[in-house]
This record gives structure tokens, sequence and C-alpha cells, in this order.
């Protein structure tokens, strides 16, 4: 696991992106919650008056059924940052927000709310899905993971052991693709079943297209050989095929008042572009190995996240 977190920019990159990030649907009632521990362009000087700018910055997303997204939002400056990457553990601290290899904890005080966060992680399966050098990667530390621990909103207060299932990821880049198009789908069950999908745009008009199953104890790679999405109404439908013949055929469809539009910022400094988000997706998966055929689906336990323009 900590070979997946392990830390890739150095303090001193004038343009990049690194990102820690969890995704958790809630065990006990409808919903999700999201974070994200970010590091954007720590070597370049900019004013310091905006969070989504800022060269530390931590997320925090509470996903309902019946209303749309809340969000808080934090910047922090690189002074106060403590990073480490170990032969033991990975670590990212900024004041009361930290994320290791298997914990993460949170207090953010945004817009006359506060949210405090304090969970722990396992999983049985991890992965990376892309890896293209200086050009960024996409890892997956935790792909099937259980949550534990507490997430209060105000007066609110979210708690359990388990709390809830989802990922935990680690992505990378020297900047933002042009366009990508990523999904996260838990099956829950005695054994929890997780596909995570992705395409984005490579240089010379070529196309990244990857999808993971992780299955009945399992790990099937499928290129994505056929798909249509329709970014406004964020829905993604997709084939696959695996070099030993197996098939998968996916639809996530993140329509509703649940999806967050959010912007993020340029790597370059020339601005921003919007990112879509619904950590409530639905799902749906048929599997095909040999003569066997599987059917998998699942309300709310998707996460579908576009970005950029095709």
């Amino acid at each position: 696991m900590r070979n997946l977190n392990s830390v890739y920019s150095s303090l001193s990159s004038r343009r990049r992106y690194e990102v820690w990030f969890l995704r958790m649907g809630l065990a006990g009632e409808p919903g999700a919650w999201w974070f994200r521990y970010l590091l954007l362009n720590p070597g370049r000087a900019r004013p310091a008056d905006d969070s989504l700018n800022m060269p530390v910055q931590v997320w925090a997303t509470w996903f309902r059924k019946d209303a749309a997204p809340g969000s808080a939002i934090q910047g922090f400056g690189l002074d106060q940052l403590r990073l480490s990457s170990g032969a033991d553990s990975f670590q990212f601290r900024v004041e009361n927000n930290s994320i290791g290899d298997n914990s993460c904890c949170g207090d953010l005080s945004v817009f006359g709310h506060r949210v405090t966060w304090n969970l722990t992680y396992k999983s049985t399966f991890a992965t990376t899905l892309s890896n293209k050098g200086w050009i960024g990667f996409s890892r997956t530390p935790h792909s099937d993971a259980t949550f534990s621990g507490y997430i209060t909103f105000d007066e609110r207060r979210f708690e359990g052991d388990p709390l809830g299932y989802g990922l935990q990821g680690h992505n990378c880049g020297y900047r933002h693709r042009n366009f990508w198009t990523w999904a996260h789908l838990y099956f829950a069950g005695e054994q929890a079943s997780t596909l995570e999908a992705l395409i984005y745009d490579l240089p010379f008009g070529l196309t990244f297209r990857r999808a993971i199953l992780w299955h009945r104890g399992r790990k099937y790679d499928f290129r994505i050989v056929k798909e249509h999405e329709d970014r406004d109404q964020l829905q993604w439908n997709f084939q696959g095929v695996s070099r030993d013949g197996s098939k998968i055929e996916v639809s996530v469809d993140g329509r509703g008042i649940s999806t967050r539009r959010l912007p993020y910022f340029k790597t370059d400094g020339s601005g921003s572009f919007e990112v879509a988000n619904n950590s409530m997706a639905n799902a749906s998966l048929r599997f095909q190995a040999g003569a066997r055929t599987e059917e998998l689906q699942t309300t709310g336990g998707a996460v579908l996240e576009m970005g950029g323009e095709r």
C-alpha cells in the first residue's frame, strides 16, 4: 500500500498537481463523502487570495440524495505543510488535516460551517490504473475500501464501524488532461467487487482507455473498445475486452441533484476549467468470462467524474 501513496512531486515543482483522495458511500443511509488533499504548483509564487489556487488545499464534499452537494475547501501556505514518504509510511499534514496510508482526518471551517472527520480504512485490493511517467499516473492504494470512524457537519454526526465503503486514490500530473472520464463502482456483498475505469487524451492524438475489475478475489484487465458518454447529463456506457476473452458492459448514470461542478485551476496558471463529479451515481455491470455471465448493480454506490472538453 505504501508505494502507491508515495510522494512523486518535489515541493519546488512550479507546474504539477498531486492529490490524495477518498470517496466513501455511507453504509447506514443514502449519501457519500469526498475528501481531497491537494498539492498544486508548490514551487510557484501566486497571490494568497483564493483557496482554489493555493499550493496546499483540503476539500470536503457531502453528497446527499435529495439536496445539492455542499463543499468546504480551504487553502494553506506551503510553509504549513508537513509531507513525508519514508520507508515505512506516507503522511500529508497541514494544521489539523492529514492523510496517511490507512487513515485520514480533517477540521475545516468555511462559510460559517465546520466539517471534521477521523477515519481509518482497509482493503484487499490495490492497483495502478495508469502510469505515464512525467505525464502523470492514477493509482488506487485501496480499491475495495471499508471505512470506520466519524464525520461531523455542524451538529450532524455520522459514525460507524463500518461507516462506509469506497476507495482511496492517488493521482499526479504535469498538467490536467484536456479531457478525462473516470468511474469507480463498488458492489457490496460478502466479498465486495469493484470496477475502476478511465479514459483521457494522450499526446499525438491518442487516447488512454482502460478498466480494471476486482471480482471474486481476481483481477481482470480490460481495454475499453467502445464507449458513449453524455457530458451534460453525466452518463457513461462502455464495453471492454480482456486478453483472455472476458468481456464487460458497463453503464454509469450520474444524473440528478447530487452532481457537483467545481472549477479546477490549470497548472500553467492560465485559468480554470469545470469538473463534474457525482459520488452517488447508479451503475450496472454485465461480466462474461467463458460460459459464465454475471450481472452486478449498485444504487448510489458509484462515482462518475468528467473533466475538460472532448
